[in-house]
């Protein structure tokens, strides 16, 4: 991709009203666009990078048996009866409108009604079980504290994974694979050594459930962390545990501000109860199938990311995610640049060429550093008379000259 054609620009300044770093960041670097509090568009640069996160995920989700489907953003008020939760006194952050021939509808919060009635159609005896379906699907919710930035949003992309069992010890063996996936999410996404598996409150599906906090200081959860399992209590049920690590009774726990990244819950029956989600075991008896529920927030694991791999001259992305592997800079020499862009294009490297011929050397380094593309390249005449381009790491300082035939040995 070359810059100059790029649909972009990077800003000096974030808007006004702008006070969450994350968002402050991804304006200025041309990634996100920002339409009202809580609610902001992707733009090609930030577009690549939450789909290169949506990859992770996905693979990680097919890894563990997963199945992509994609259910509908408008949801029908008869199934949440049933369950009691289309009350706004149940779940307070609803969007709901009026369809034009009448009758309300919901714009989806969360899936678990639809896709148990949906599953209905599938299931019907144990040797239909278990199944593993997932999604990334638009959700709407009426967020009271739409603050901080693309990791608190009103409209965003859940990747949320639904499991069904045929009894407990099922669901729990799986609840572990899940729990593994997403710890290797969390790594290759750049975050493993931050975010920690955190013990949570079930609410009114199990005694426990499990976040995955990531430690940063925009966050607006305190966990308490055991250094020796790398796992986590949430504030909210510490001392239902006595302050102790429940996996090895240490008390030497560590406070820290974290943000949920993700969550996993054993849901049981609850769903499958009030929907009438049945299947007959071996001996042709009825049972209500076990259910579980896993998700991540895309956006929100982007969010998190700017927020701590980020310094005072701007974004510093993971090579996993990052939009382009490689910032080409072209100082005045762009016919040499050329040749370095075709064949890197042709060893598909992606690879973002700043030719602008209107930008300052300043400019272009400042942008690239705002961007926080992992490896970058400067030719200019002052790398060509020492012998070739100077290619450096964005994290790293100093930069070294590699002759150009050499270039994509250099990036290593």
């Amino acid at each position: 991709m070359k810059q100059s054609t790029l649909f972009t620009r990077t800003q000096k300044n974030a808007p006004k009203d702008e006070v969450s770093l994350n968002a402050q960041l991804l304006i200025r670097a041309g990634f996100i666009d920002k339409e009202m509090a809580g609610v902001y568009s992707f733009l090609p640069l930030g577009l690549r990078t939450l789909n290169k996160i949506i990859d992770i995920i996905r693979q990680e989700m097919n890894a563990i048996g997963g199945q992509e489907l994609y259910l509908t953003a408008l949801q029908n008020p008869e199934l949440w009866k049933k369950t009691g939760r289309w009350s706004d006194d149940v779940l307070d952050v609803w969007f709901k409108t009026e369809v034009a021939s009448g009758g309300e509808v919901g714009l989806g919060t969360t899936h678990e009604e639809p896709l148990t009635n949906l599953i209905k159609k599938h299931i019907s005896s144990y040797k239909d079980l278990p199944r593993y379906v997932y999604q990334f699907q638009t959700k709407f919710r009426n967020e009271k504290r739409a603050k901080s930035g693309i990791m608190r949003l009103r409209e965003f992309i859940m990747k949320d994974l639904y499991s069904f069992h045929t009894d407990q010890n099922d669901l729990d063996e799986y609840y572990e694979k899940a729990a593994r996936a997403y710890a290797n999410i969390f790594r290759r996404a750049g975050l493993g050594d931050l975010t920690y598996r955190t013990y949570a409150s079930g609410g009114t599906f199990a005694k426990y459930s499990h976040e995955f906090q990531t430690l940063t200081e925009a966050g607006e959860d305190l966990i308490y962390i055991c250094d020796k399992c790398h796992i986590a209590v949430n504030k909210e049920i510490i001392e239902d545990l006595e302050h102790k690590c429940p996996e090895c009774g240490a008390s030497n726990l560590r406070e820290g501000k974290a943000v949920e990244v993700g969550n996993i819950f054993k849901l049981g029956t609850k769903f499958s109860a009030a929907l009438e989600l049945n299947y007959k075991d071996q001996n042709g008896e009825t049972k209500p199938v076990i259910m579980g529920c896993y998700g991540i927030g895309p956006q929100r694991l982007m969010g998190t990311i700017a927020e701590i791999l980020s310094d005072e001259r701007g974004l510093v992305w993971p090579e996993a995610v990052a939009p382009f592997q490689v910032h080409l800079l072209s100082l005045g020499k762009n016919a040499e640049a050329e040749k370095i862009y075709d064949d890197l294009v042709k060893n598909n490297i992606e690879i973002l060429f700043d030719d602008r011929e209107d930008a300052s050397a300043g400019a272009k380094f400042a942008d690239a550093d705002l961007i926080g593309i992992p490896w970058r390249i400067v030719l200019s005449e002052k790398s060509l008379a020492a012998g070739g381009a100077e290619i450096k790491r964005r994290n790293e300082k100093d930069s070294h000259i590699v002759p150009l035939a050499d270039i994509e040995r250099g990036l290593k």
